[in-house]
């Protein structure tokens, strides 16, 4: 099988530095995502105020659970892709990135209808303050027209790191985020759209991140290669990525629906305690797009290698993969903790939001190794095609406890810091479940599909 300059060979030679260069440039991608709210965050927080900072923030959540799901499938794409190329089963492999391209169309479109209609029932479950209601429900309405684009660019995104390649949805995503600056810059203090020209800004650049995928798939050589005038839905590759990819999308979903939960709770502390974790969220989820890289890492690692029947090659990917996890990810952390309150300065220069969010990053940057085993064990389960193992340990660990904490501890403790408290706690209960998981089914695997 051949190779383009930007794939990598994950069936042969060693692992930990080809996990680093798949592994870096997806955490890289995963950052300029996050780039495209942080952009919004701080170009509110500096001239529009901490009102407009909050609103954006209000809505974290809610689009994490959207976007989380629709990830969650395309990583199903992912896996089968994967496990195709490593069989050698190329003809399923097209088939399978045909499928998963129509699906990213559909699934897009499906979820922008349907979350436009939810708008309101969340936002009455969240309780969201008057002083910040107009403008959280302005800018979201205007990002859910952009799904389809963040489904396309997603999907598109696991067609090339199937084969190896993360370099390509990185450069695209790096140009979409510079269109974000700019357009936000534009809108705002040339326009002055306010909340609505940063919420349309983002929206153009998601879909120029989708355009610039779909036309390098267009150009693509070898297996990835898409052709326009031979798209189609294979019955068992879409029961394949959809049996994977939705349950992995689940567990995502479980975290921005208990996150959701925690908003709510936030919210009853105050447009301070909104904007601080805003702020603060938007630092500390670079940390864990470092993690998530490696975790996707051992997903696409092991997926090949369980589809060329290497089980040791497996095992060995997903224990390199956690521990070049660690290696980064504590190197990050030190970072943002020493320099914290000049970081969270950058977003807002109230003396109160920077308080309230040097607490919320020491209390979820610091314990983040406890999210490199969560990670890890959950991405190489879904390589294995084991995918809703730890999406059920993810419901009822991490939801659960944060229902239970937010219901008792903290109504009991009303305080910023009890409610930050809820993360590592949850965290660490679902990694011992995940690695009871883990070793119960690497000892049961079965010959990947044939």
């Amino acid at each position: 099988m051949k190779f383009n300059t930007r794939d990598i060979d994950m069936l042969h030679g060693s692992l930990w530095d080809k996990i680093i260069l798949f592994a870096l440039p997806l955490a890289l991608t995963g950052v300029m995502q996050q780039l495209l709210n942080a952009a919004d965050v701080v170009t509110l927080g500096k001239f529009v105020g901490k009102n407009a900072m909050a609103a954006v923030g209000n809505n974290i959540s809610m689009v994490g659970l959207i976007v989380g799901l629709m990830m969650g499938l395309s990583l199903g794409a992912n896996v089968v892709i994967a496990q195709n190329i490593g069989a050698k089963r190329i003809d399923r492999a097209h088939t399978a990135v045909s499928t998963a391209f129509v699906l990213a169309i559909a699934a897009g479109i499906f979820f922008c209808i349907l979350a436009e209609f939810l708008v309101t029932p969340i936002f009455y479950f969240l309780d969201v303050p008057s002083s910040v209601v107009d403008m959280a429900e302005t800018y979201l309405r205007i990002f859910l027209l952009g799904l389809p684009a963040i489904s396309l660019y997603n999907f598109q995104a696991a067609i090339f790191r199937s084969k190896g390649d993360t370099r390509t949805p990185l450069i695209a995503l790096a140009v979409a985020s510079g269109v974000n600056i700019l357009l936000n810059l534009l809108f705002v203090l040339q326009f002055d759209w306010g909340i609505a020209g940063v919420a349309a800004a983002t929206v153009i650049a998601n879909v120029v991140s989708a355009i610039i995928l779909f036309r390098v798939l267009l150009k693509a050589e070898g297996v990835i290669q898409l052709h326009l005038n031979a798209l189609i839905i294979d019955k068992e590759e879409l029961f394949e990525i959809v049996r994977i990819g939705l349950p992995a999308g689940i567990q995502s979903m479980v975290f921005s629906l208990s996150n959701l939960l925690i908003q709510a709770a936030i919210n009853s502390l105050g447009a301070d305690a909104m904007a601080a974790s805003a702020a603060a969220f938007t630092i500390e989820i670079n940390v864990f797009c470092v993690v998530n890289g490696f975790g996707q890492a051992a997903t696409t690692f092991v997926g090949q290698n369980y589809g060329a029947d290497n089980l040791q090659r497996c095992k060995r990917a997903t224990w390199v993969s956690m521990g070049l996890s660690a290696i980064f990810m504590q190197t990050l952390c030190c970072f943002i903790l020493f320099f914290a309150e000049e970081i969270l300065a950058l977003f807002n220069s109230d003396p109160e939001v920077i308080r309230l969010g040097v607490i919320r990053l020491w209390y979820i940057v610091l314990p983040e190794l406890i999210n490199v085993l969560m990670e890890g064990l959950s991405g190489a389960l879904r390589g294995y095609g084991i995918s809703l193992t730890p999406a059920v340990i993810t419901l009822i660990c991490v939801c659960g406890t944060r229902v239970v904490w937010v219901f008792t501890l903290f109504r009991e403790i009303p305080t910023y810091a009890t409610l930050m408290a809820v993360y590592p706690v949850s965290w660490f209960i679902t990694t011992i479940f995940l690695i009871a998981a883990y070793s119960y089914h690497v000892k049961r695997l079965r010959p990947a599909r044939k």
